[in-house]
C-alpha cells in the first residue's frame, strides 16, 4: 500500500545577517543552510496495518508524514501511496487518505462540528446514505451524540479531539495520518481516543501511520513499530521483538522480611530502588543465576523477575544514537 523508497529530505533555509551588507547580500545572493532532516529510509507499509511511527523531537517524523501525504516533497527518493505519487496531490489520492495533527484543527470555530462534517461531504463528495452510515458508526464509538449541536468553541480540548477524528474520517479515507493526536489531552481523554483509533482500524480496516511522545501508549496499540532518530530508521519490526533483541538487562524485585535485609542489597547491587519491604535492581541477563545465589544469604516473602519496560528500551535506544 504504502512503498517508500530511499527519500532524503534537505531543508534549505536562507542565512540573514543583521547588517546592511547581509541585508544587501540576503536580497540579491542568498547564501544557504543545509538542514538533513531525513536521510535515506526506506519501508513498506501493507493494507490494513496499525503502525506506530516514534523517535525523539526533531527526529524526523513529522517531516516524513508530511512526505507521504504530499504536503512536502522529498529532495530524492521515491514515495508510492496505493500507486499515486503523493506530491502530485491528485484527487483520487486526497480522497484516499486523511492527516490530523493534533496542534492543528479543521473545525469551524463559531458553529456546531455537524457543520463541519457536512462541509467535510460536500468537499469529498460522499453520498447522503454513506455520509449518515458512516456518521452514525463514528459517533457510536466516541459516544458524543450529544456534542453535535454544540458550537466548536463551547467543547472541551478532548471533546473537539473527537470531533477533528470525525472530521477527517467521514469520507472513509483507506490511510490515516494522525501526528500527535493526543497531545495536550488529560489521561481520559487519551484512552478514549486511542481505543477509538484501535476500534476504527479493526471495524474498517484502514491503514494507520500513528506518531506519538507517549510510547506507553503507542506501544499498547501498535502491533509494529518504526523508530526514526536523526533522519535514520533504527528499528523496524515487531513490538515484541524488541525486548528480545535489545534489552540486556533484567529487573529483580524482592519483598523483604527486615530492614536489616536492605544494607546487603546495597552493598552487593547498585542502582536499587528501595521503598520497605520492596526492593528493585537491575542485572544483566547473563548473571541471573549468580544473583538467585547471592540472594540465599538474606530472607524474603518473594521474589520476581521481570523483562525492562519496552518504553524505557527505546528510550535507552535513542540515547545511544545521540
Amino acid at each position: 500500500m504504502i512503498t517508500v523508497r530511499n527519500i532524503t529530505k534537505i531543508y534549505k533555509t536562507a542565512i540573514k545577517n543583521q547588517n546592511f551588507k547581509g541585508f544587501i547580500q540576503y536580497l540579491f545572493n542568498r547564501q544557504y543552510k543545509k538542514t538533513l532532516a531525513v536521510k535515506n529510509i526506506s519501508f513498506n507499509i501493507h493494507q490494513h496495518e496499525l503502525v506506530g511511527f516514534i523517535g525523539p523531537n526533531g527526529a524526523g517524523k513529522t517531516t516524513t508524514i508530511k512526505m507521504l501525504s504530499g504536503l512536502l516533497y522529498p529532495t530524492s527518493g521515491e514515495i508510492e501511496v496505493e500507486g499515486f505519487k503523493p506530491q502530485e496531490r491528485k484527487k483520487g489520492f486526497l480522497k484516499m487518505i486523511s492527516f490530523l495533527m493534533g496542534q492543528k484543527n479543521q473545525l469551524f470555530w463559531e458553529l456546531p462540528a455537524i457543520d463541519t462534517f457536512i462541509a467535510n461531504k460536500e468537499i469529498y463528495e460522499v453520498k447522503e446514505n454513506r455520509f449518515r452510515k458512516q456518521l452514525n458508526l463514528l459517533v457510536e464509538l466516541l459516544n458524543v451524540s450529544k456534542l453535535l449541536d454544540q458550537p466548536v468553541k463551547t467543547l472541551s480540548l478532548g471533546e473537539r479531539m473527537k470531533m477533528e477524528l470525525i472530521a477527517s474520517l467521514i469520507y472513509e479515507p483507506k490511510i490515516l495520518f494522525l501526528d500527535e493526536p493526543t497531545i495536550g489531552l488529560d489521561i481520559i481523554s487519551q484512552k478514549a481516543i486511542l481505543s477509538f483509533i484501535k476500534e476504527y482500524n479493526k471495524i474498517k480496516g484502514a491503514t494507520v501511520i500513528l506518531t506519538s511522545h507517549y510510547l506507553k501508549d503507542v506501544v499498547s496499540l501498535a502491533n509494529r513499530l518504526i523508530m526514526i532518530n536523526k533522519g535514520e530508521i533504527i528499528y523496524d519490526g515487531n513490538v515484541d521483538t524488541i525486548q528480545r533483541k535489545y534489552s540486556k538487562e533484567k529487573v529483580v524485585k524482592l519483598i523483604l522480611r527486615s530492614p536489616d535485609n536492605k544494607k546487603f542489597v546495597e552493598k552487593v547491587f547498585n542502582k536499587i530502588e528501595y521503598n520497605y519491604p520492596v526492593v528493585k535492581f537491575k542485572v544483566p541477563k547473563n548473571k541471573i543465576i549468580e544473583t538467585l545465589t547471592k540472594l540465599q544469604e538474606i530472607e524474603f516473602e518473594d521474589i520476581s523477575i521481570e523483562d525492562i519496560s519496552i518504553e524505557e528500551i527505546i528510550s535507552q535506544l535513542w540515547q545511544e544514537k545521540e
